[in-house]
């Protein structure tokens, strides 16, 4: 049995949530501003007036109890065309929802850790065929960076009934919430990757996308190949130079109240409070602060999650502060698995699932790459149509069926620049 098949189709999942319906707002500036290529389409601002109707949807979830809140924002080179706030950060306390509200974004997490990585492959210090034995000796198996970028190393997060047992046994797997919480660890997060080296994987390295720890092995591998944590580099490359002040592993306490509280689905797919445990709220500000997990630890806002995937979409670049070279970023969001992610048009690349045949997620431009976290939250970036598109929910597991329509009115408000008279013409 090839484990993890229920997490895979939990992050596909996730990678849909980007359909959530945004209300939208006025055309606004913004500082996230790009340099824009010249574009087929743009969006048309009646059209655009014309989407009040995305403020009902989201109203209408809202109202029905099958969301608490939501934050959503949608760049186009570079200029904000959506931001919206919705419902409430805390339904109980009546604490209303703001767009620089701090979310929980999990997997979102691992996109930062694939460009950390990626960083120091550009300087010479690592390289994607490179054994991770090399930085984590208690692994007997030949597994790449490669592997581990595309979740194709075979190790899952250990919750599969095969392996559950042993995994629970070190403190992994079923002891650490859904697999992937690690913020109540006292221990450094590479104290905790060692352990699996011992463990049993579910295929072979390069056969299969298995979903789990392999993005926390590269954080581990960031902080052994940068002799810093994981958290100090973030903010030292990454964070820092893009004017991420609100990204974080665990909050400052000053701003403990921008924290969204979390939210869970009852039977009836009605939100309640979740508990205060692991599966709920978590140990984002009163825990240890020791484990800065690479593949789900990070907290965020909406804005500043944005100013990251612009920098992407810029090829590497963000007002003046280059993190990766342009073909880099090519690389890091061109397929690499083949089919193995997925047979019908959709590929993962270094860190990202990636839109490969028109019609195969929505509306999705060819190229189009994106991911989610398991709070709910999720994104995408298109770069044939210069989008950008964050959602932020808080609820674990949603339920919500508002998540299948926000891509697709962001694309209907697309027209050609040119009347179609013209666009005709010989």
């Amino acid at each position: 049995m090839k484990a993890g098949k229920s997490e895979i189709a939990y992050m596909r999942l996730l990678h849909c949530l980007l359909t959530l319906p945004l209300a939208v707002t006025a055309l606004a500036a913004t500082a996230l501003v790009a340099q824009a290529p010249a574009r087929t389409n743009t969006f048309d601002r009646a059209r655009l007036a014309r989407l009040a109707r995305l403020d009902t949807a989201l109203q209408s979830s809202l109202d029905s109890g099958v969301i608490a809140g939501a934050v959503a924002l949608v760049l186009r080179d570079g200029e904000v065309v959506y931001e919206r706030a919705i419902g409430w950060a805390d339904r109980e306390a009546r604490r209303p929802m703001r767009t620089d509200a701090v979310f929980r974004i999990a997997s979102q997490t691992k996109a930062l850790t694939s460009v950390a990585v990626m960083m120091l492959v550009e300087e010479g210090r690592i390289a994607l065929a490179d054994p991770v034995q090399r930085w984590m000796p208690t692994f007997p198996r030949t597994i790449t960076i490669q592997h581990l970028l595309t979740h194709t190393a075979g190790i899952s997060y250990g919750t599969d009934a095969r392996i559950a047992e042993q995994y629970a046994a070190v403190g992994l797997g079923p002891a650490t919430g859904f697999g992937w919480y690690f913020a109540d660890k006292a221990e450094p997060i590479c104290a905790s990757m060692d352990k699996l080296g011992s463990l049993p994987f579910t295929s072979p390295p390069g056969e299969a996308f298995v979903y789990g720890y392999n993005t926390d092995i590269l954080g581990c591998v960031v902080e052994r190949v940068s002799g810093m944590s994981l958290d100090a580099f973030l903010k030292r490359r990454i964070t820092g130079p893009l004017g991420m002040t609100d990204t974080h592993f665990f909050l400052p306490r000053e701003k403990r109240d921008r924290l969204v509280t979390v939210y869970r689905a009852d039977s009836t797919g009605r939100v309640v409070r979740a508990d205060t445990g692991k599966r709920g709220q978590g140990h984002y500000i009163d825990g240890p602060r020791q484990s800065f997990s690479g593949g789900a630890g990070l907290l965020s806002t909406a804005h500043d999650y944005a100013t990251f995937l612009q920098m992407l979409l810029n090829g590497g670049e963000y007002r003046g502060a280059r993190l990766l070279a342009p073909h880099t970023v090519q690389v890091m969001t061109a397929n690499h698995v083949g089919t193995k992610y997925n047979a019908n048009g959709q590929g993962f690349s270094l860190g990202f699932a990636v839109t490969e045949r028109l019609g195969a997620l929505g509306l999705n431009s060819v190229g189009t790459y994106g991911w989610g976290g398991a709070y709910a939250s999720a994104y995408q970036v298109d770069p044939a149509e210069g989008l950008v598109m964050v959602l932020m929910l808080q609820t674990v597991p949603s339920r919500a069926d508002i998540r299948t329509r926000f891509p697709t009115l962001v694309y209907q408000a697309l027209i050609p620049t040119r009347p179609a008279s013209a666009a005709s013409r010989p």
